[in-house]
């Protein structure tokens, strides 16, 4: 068998997600990179074969993208048109559809325990979500903290599965902030942004809407860097997962330096 490469999986991920009428009518499912990195990275030193690991790796991120495609899906309204339905009712679909899908690949893996694990994992995350979403927190900082244990709950189950469990401040550190700089994308952009919301309007705290920018920068910028000092004390088999990290910290970096010399 050819070597194990992310590219590889990836590709056959996106091949095993195709399906001719969810592709024509909902938005492609979105693969967390970032996820499949560290899954990679957790996997790939392990004793079982190209295959088994391989299998490892998309199953887990199917079971992902299963949680995500589930979580958009929108509330009823009275008067929404049939479109809007429509397009509810396929996203539930669309979530059944890859739920199948791990519970096929789980099936072919042969491992009640990872089973077990994975299991436990999607029930942890559907509770951390209620409680994000409906919980009322007495800081800003109480609610990072439980979107930190959400954002990485499926990769610590996995990396304890594996005996891998030096990697969970990392994972949890770096989820984080890739969950906030996407979600400050999305409010920048006057796109819908949940975690903005909680955080302006919802139970989670409420910041003035004019500050929301400059307190999400600072837990960005915090979390970056402890990141970085994370990245530097990693097992050495998480030199690819240390590189891409200390990469995207250096940019960060010179971008940041780059707004104050021009502001």
């Amino acid at each position: 068998m050819s070597g194990l490469t992310i590219k590889g999986i990836q590709e056959e991920l996106e091949n095993i997600l195709q399906h001719s009428y969810l592709k024509k009518s909902i938005p492609k499912p979105v693969i967390d990179k970032d996820k499949l990195l560290i899954l990679y990275t957790l996997v790939k030193n392990t004793s079982y074969s190209n295959l088994k690991k391989k299998n490892y790796i998309i199953t887990t991120m199917l079971v992902q993208i299963a949680l995500d495609t589930h979580d958009l899906v929108t509330e009823n309204t009275k008067d929404e048109s049939e479109s809007i339905k429509e397009n509810r009712q396929l996203t539930v679909l669309a979530g059944d559809y890859y739920s199948g899908l791990y519970y096929y690949m789980l099936a072919k893996l042969d491992d009640i325990s990872m089973i077990h694990t994975l299991a436990s994992a999607i029930k942890e995350i559907n509770e951390l979500k209620m409680e994000i979403y409906y919980d009322t927190y007495e800081s800003v900082t109480a609610f990072i903290e439980a979107l930190k244990k959400l954002e990485s709950k499926l990769i610590t189950r996995v990396a304890e599965h594996f005996n891998r469990s030096s990697i969970d401040e990392f994972a949890q550190n770096w989820l984080l902030t890739k969950r906030l700089i996407h979600e400050k994308g999305l409010f920048i952009s006057n796109q819908q942004a949940p975690l903005f919301d909680l955080l302006t309007d919802g139970p989670a705290h409420n910041i003035k809407y004019n500050q929301v920018i400059p307190t999400v920068e600072s837990i960005i910028g915090n979390h970056l860097l402890i990141l970085d000092e994370l990245a530097q004390v990693l097992p050495t088999h998480y030199q690819l997962l240390k590189n891409y990290v200390q990469n995207f910290y250096a940019d960060s970096v010179n971008q940041t330096r780059i707004v104050m010399e021009e502001g």
